[in-house]
């Protein structure tokens, strides 16, 4: 029949037909259970991010503390990041991922613990100081999963087993917002924060214990579920996957590309203004929900909660989107699309600050359909041409600019405690800083495509 027969005869080579098939599968039998536990992590850092947002309302009524003062637990929060990022790109050049990875838990599972202390204490700061150790945890954890997923198999199929991996953290995010929602808000005392000024210091001092003690329990729930998670990470035979060294290439060099390149110079500066537009929309729709709900005769714990299911919606939307804007990638270009969400959050903060009223909490909640692909395309613009140890440098870079997270609600806060100039109300000017974050994003997209991607 043509063929050589002994070629026909042979039996088929196992193992290199088992390569083959690996190679096309996003991710192999012989790594699933620590894809998954690798994977359970995007989902834990999702949670501990989207179950603090709604806490800078709460610690403010019960610390009787002003918008700017409480605003200082996103700033405790973020400013994590921006402290750990690159301190984890060079412990897992030095070690390897694994041992990031349990880094990263072991703080995230002792700042949970921390609550503990914080609770009995019944002070602001050590509540601050157990978020900071939290996103130590959560730099560390997020510098280094990613790249590890990436590295579970064939090239061929990274990307899709990192968005595989990607999509369980807008999971853990909704359960973040739903045990805020239901198992704080919910349970918290309903008395606003005029009715506790005027309580007894004794009386004052046993709500807030109270009140304290249910914030604590869900990160010391979460601190329980991550020391299983460390656990079994550490007793699994793990992929050796660790970063390849390159003792010819200096720090100094790696930043000096850096810094010198023009795309990712600015993708961080993009990156950092998304972040803060981010945190914004999501902390203060508590502030904006309880305005509009309280004035239309709703009593404030009950608007704060209501307020806090928009902030659900608002997720739901973000993650729906974020598949919508994927496909749209097939077709468009990811700079282009960048643009045009940009400028879609920009219109609907302008009616968010103009318009008010449920239409304008209805804005606010459509923006999150806006941000749903900023961060990954901003992510994936600021490293392309980036490689080697540079590439892993620059998302350490790109990590740190989460600390926008902290500044900008700062700022925000500030705004809405002491603005008082226009018949607009404080809390809708104050979303004058998102629509500024929108402007900048927008400015980027437009020059990935018109400068960047010439050059």
């Amino acid at each position: 029949m043509g063929f050589d027969n002994k070629v026909a005869n042979s039996p088929p080579d196992i193992k290199s037909i088992q390569s083959a098939y690996d190679e096309d599968k996003v991710v192999s039998g012989t790594i699933l259970i620590p894809f998954i536990l690798i994977t359970s992590c995007f989902a834990l850092w999702g949670f501990a991010n989207d179950i603090t947002n709604p806490m800078v309302a709460a610690f403010q009524k019960i610390f009787l503390t002003n918008a700017t003062e409480a605003t200082w637990v996103q700033v405790a929060f973020y400013g994590g990041y921006g402290a750990m990022a690159i301190p984890a790109a060079l412990f897992i050049r030095r070690f390897s991922y694994k041992a990031g990875i349990l880094l990263g838990l072991a703080l995230y599972a002792l700042g949970g613990l921390m609550f503990i202390p914080a609770s009995n204490i019944g002070e602001f700061f050590p509540f601050l100081f157990a978020y900071f150790v939290i996103t130590c945890g959560l730099s560390f954890l997020e510098t280094t999963a990613n790249p590890y997923i990436l590295s579970m198999g064939s090239e061929v199929t990274a990307t899709r087993r990192l968005n595989l991996a990607q999509a369980f953290n807008p999971i853990g995010s909704l359960l973040g917002m739903f045990t805020a929602s239901q198992f704080i808000l919910a349970k918290l005392d309903g008395r606003s924060k005029a009715e506790r000024e005027l309580l007894s210091p004794e009386s004052f001092e046993a709500v807030k214990s109270a009140d304290l003690n249910i914030i604590s329990q869900p990160y010391v729930i979460i601190a329980l579920i991550i020391a299983v998670v460390f656990i079994s990470i550490a007793l699994l035979k793990m992929p050796e996957n660790k970063p390849a060294m390159h003792a010819d290439v200096s720090l100094s060099s790696i930043f000096k590309r850096l810094l010198t390149n023009k795309r990712y110079r600015e993708g961080v500066i993009a990156q950092i203004f998304y972040v803060g537009a981010q945190i914004m929309c999501w902390t203060f729709i508590i502030h904006y929900g309880t305005e509009v709900f309280t004035h239309e005769g709703m009593d404030e714990k009950n608007a704060q909660i209501l307020s806090q299911q928009y902030n659900i919606v608002a997720m739901v939307i973000f993650c729906f989107s974020r598949f919508i804007c994927t496909f749209l990638m097939k077709f468009v270009n990811p700079g282009r699309l960048l643009m045009l969400l940009a400028l879609g959050g920009i219109l609907l903060s302008a009616v968010t600050i103009f318009i008010g009223g449920r239409s304008g909490l209805y804005c606010l909640v459509a923006i999150s359909a806006c941000m749903s692909l900023m961060f990954p395309t901003i992510y994936g613009i600021a490293l392309q041409k980036v490689q080697g140890d540079d590439a892993k440098f620059a998302a350490a870079g790109l990590i740190m600019a989460i600390v926008g997270g902290t500044f900008l609600p700062m700022l925000q806060a500030s705004i809405i405690d002491n603005w008082n100039a226009s018949s607009l109300t404080a809390v809708q000017v104050s979303f004058v800083l998102p629509l500024m974050c929108f402007v900048i994003i927008a400015i980027f997209g437009y020059r990935t495509n018109k400068v960047h991607d010439v050059d």
